[in-house]
């Protein structure tokens, strides 16, 4: 006689769990959001959250983002990459030579195959010989910065709008319009109502003109917490960031999972290259990835190696990053919305009874307030600082809260759990 033995069911107390925290996620937005909203109509700062900012923000966000996803394979797997920066720069080539000869949608693939490439590189060094990973990745970065020039002086100087150093009149990938939502929350937006206005900026943004490449971002972020977190392969591959022996005991063949993880993290980076050419700007410059591969890593530290916090890191530096192209009013009120971020998190730590985080964030709220009440204005270079700034706060007084895979970066070898 056969059994069938009975399908696994979710247990509630799970979906309770579950529930909660997609409660959790929406009251942080709402939340977020009203304080926004609360700075603009107190500071008069129509800018700081209009629909072009948000889409500015948004696309400034998604190449910091893609490296940050980069990171978080590679260190989820045991390997810090350092070498995104080579990654992304590699991938600034591959999508503007692509691009050139087959359209936006080849020139996506040219940028993922040469971040791969980089990717391999580290992998190799790495993974089969044991290189220590900073050297690695700091090798990878100078050697993609010198190979990209030498290709873009040999493919792009005699190409039409090309040069030794850049090559513009590329193709874009298409943009997401939705006409009638998009001009009506847009419209909705400019009225400058509490809260109502801020939310359809929001819409707005989403709907008027954005480019395709932000939602299959945001795709990947989804795709990246579901495949690591939700399935056996996330499993094996998170187990070899953790305890590299014991996942080898078990029957996991640790190289490859190691490998893959690192080339996947050139993938992503080179996606970000990708974003850089044909959305961020209108085409390719050598030199133009400017440290965001290093801000990605920051920003997969800043999340607490997880693509959701990943993409709130990466979401902080691009809106500042955006900011710097605002009037000077908006980049004034933001001064009085760090402030108040301070005193949120002043107050989240007190409920937790740490007492002296809450006094470090508590006074440094106060002399971003008295700064803003006692300026006119700011430089604007004050907006591109406010991430780093944000980043030192977090290490500096957040690091108990924060938590890298426990083998991340520890050399290994196969056997060592014999």
């Amino acid at each position: 006689m056969t059994t069938t033995a009975p399908e696994p069911t979710q247990s509630p107390d799970g979906r309770i769990a579950r529930l909660g925290r997609g409660y959790l996620w929406l009251l942080v937005t709402v939340g977020f959001l009203a304080i926004v909203s609360t700075v603009r109509v107190f500071s008069g700062a129509g800018q700081l959250n209009s629909v072009g900012t948000l889409q500015a923000a948004l696309i400034a966000t998604c190449p910091i983002l893609l490296a940050a996803l980069g990171g978080l394979w590679s260190e989820r797997s045991g390997v810090v990459n350092i070498g995104l920066e080579g990654g992304m720069i590699l991938g600034t080539w591959g999508a503007a030579y692509f691009t050139y000869f087959y359209g936006p949608w080849v020139g996506l693939i040219g940028a993922a195959l040469m971040g791969a490439l980089g990717g391999i590189l580290h992998a190799i060094a790495t993974v089969t010989f044991g290189v220590d990973h900073i050297v690695s990745g700091v090798a990878i970065n100078i050697i993609a910065a010198g190979a990209v020039s030498f290709l873009a002086e040999a493919y792009f100087r005699d190409l039409q709008g090309g040069g030794i150093k850049q090559l513009t009149g590329l193709d874009t990938p298409p943009r997401i319009e939705i006409p009638w939502l998009g001009e009506a929350a847009s419209d909705l937006a400019g009225q400058g109502w509490f809260f109502v206005s801020d939310l359809s900026a929001v819409v707005g943004a989403l709907t008027n003109g954005l480019s395709i490449m932000v939602y299959l971002v945001a795709g990947l972020v989804v795709l990246t917490w579901w495949v690591l977190w939700h399935t056996a392969f996330g499993l094996r591959l998170r187990s070899c960031g953790e305890n590299p022996q014991a996942a080898e005991t078990l029957g996991v063949n640790v190289y490859r999972y190691k490998y893959i993880g690192v080339v996947m993290s050139g993938v992503f980076a080179g996606l970000g290259g990708y974003m850089l050419v044909l959305v961020s700007s209108s085409g390719f410059v050598t030199g133009q990835t400017g440290g965001r591969g290093y801000i990605g890593l920051a920003a997969m530290i800043f999340g607490n190696w997880r693509p959701f916090g990943a993409a709130g890191a990466a979401t902080m530096f691009g809106y500042t990053d955006a900011m710097q192209l605002r009037s000077n009013d908006a980049v004034h009120a933001l001064l009085l919305l760090v402030a108040v971020l301070l005193f949120v998190f002043a107050i989240l730590r007190l409920r937790q009874g740490d007492r002296l985080n809450t006094s470090l964030y508590a006074i440094i709220g106060v002399a971003f307030l008295v700064w803003f009440f006692n300026s006119d204005s700011v430089p604007r270079e004050f907006a591109g600082m406010t991430p780093y700034v944000a980043t030192l706060l977090v290490l500096a007084l957040g690091t108990q809260r924060l938590r890298m895979p426990a083998a991340d970066g520890k050399p290994y070898k196969k056997g060592q759990a014999g």
